[in-house]
């Protein structure tokens, strides 16, 4: 009786308001508004306008049509097109930025500090420049009398449509990717391989290994939670992708470039559907933790943090 009653004396206590707890909320106070105002808040008017044909005077409730428009199959649905656009753009933008943020990070690790700064600030500093800004820079290397064209002119090969043939303009912005968004990434494998204790590399080095045996046995396990980390949030950033296809071709030609964020900015702010378009945010957002789910459980299994 004597445990339980000093039991209960001390859970009282534990819960009793003091004034640190006051001060604890005010400070996050701040940040919690900000959170239910610009994230919560929108989150739950979304789902709310997905069941409506949304208009600025006068909703009407549609239930569950915007969704079974989204999902009805038909040659006149751009959701498939923008869906299966998205999925090649990240099956072959995430591993491969992966594997290039991966490599760049062990090539500038022998280097000296110093120098070691000078390559992460020359990754980093295209990452801070305006998504526009670039944009604009890439659509005069893909003009006809932009640099790719002259390196292919060097080899005798014809100049090419790159961003008005559907041939082509996929391809422009995966290249548009894979050599202009790496900075992040390679600062991050860089701090993951600093934490990497040298004995391990020392044992390697008696036992007669390899550079590659001592990334591929050593180097590559160890980092695997940073791969994870930067494969979850290349995964959504990917399937978010809207920049890009909208600065370079608007998702164009004949949609071949219509990624699902342009298709969603469409709906709502060109033709005026956000009952729609929301609808199609939800179902994104959905894929979205789906994805991540798989790929915890896919390359989580042995992995600590």
């Amino acid at each position: 009786m004597n445990s339980t009653k000093q039991k209960r004396q001390k859970t009282g206590r534990r819960l009793k308001f003091t004034n640190d707890d006051l001060w604890g909320y005010i400070f996050i106070a701040a940040a919690m508004i900000i959170f239910c105002v610009f994230t919560l808040y929108p989150v739950f008017s979304a789902i709310y306008t997905s069941f409506f044909n949304y208009k600025p005077f006068g909703s009407e409730f549609v239930g569950l049509k915007n969704y079974v428009d989204t999902l009805k199959y038909s040659k006149f649905n751009l959701f498939y097109k923008a869906a299966g656009n998205t999925l090649i753009y990240t099956v072959i933008v995430v591993p491969l930025s992966l594997l290039l943020s991966f490599a760049i990070a062990v090539m500038i690790m022998p280097f000296k500090k110093k120098t070691q700064s000078v390559f992460k600030a020359m990754y980093y500093l295209p990452g801070i420049a305006s998504g526009v800004a670039l944009s604009v820079v890439w659509l005069y290397d893909s003009s006809p009398d932009g640099i790719f064209n002259r390196i292919l002119g060097v080899f005798g090969i014809p100049a090419q449509n790159w961003l008005s043939s559907t041939k082509t303009s996929m391809l422009s912005l995966i290249i548009m990717a894979l050599l202009s968004s790496h900075g992040v990434r390679i600062i991050t494998y860089i701090a993951a391989l600093l934490g990497i204790d040298n004995s391990y590399f020392e044992a390697a080095e008696l036992d007669g290994a390899t550079f590659f045996q001592k990334v591929r046995y050593i180097v590559w396990p160890l980092v695997k939670p940073t791969t994870l980390f930067l494969l979850v949030t290349g995964v959504i950033g990917s399937f978010q992708v809207f920049m890009n296809a909208y600065m370079m071709t608007g998702g164009g030609p004949d949609n071949s470039t219509t990624m699902i964020g342009l298709l969603i900015y469409n709906n709502a702010f060109v033709y005026g559907k956000y009952g729609l378009a929301c609808a199609q945010a939800i179902l994104l957002a959905i894929a979205i933790a789906i994805m991540s789910l798989f790929q915890f459980r896919l390359m989580g299994v042995d992995v600590e943090y």
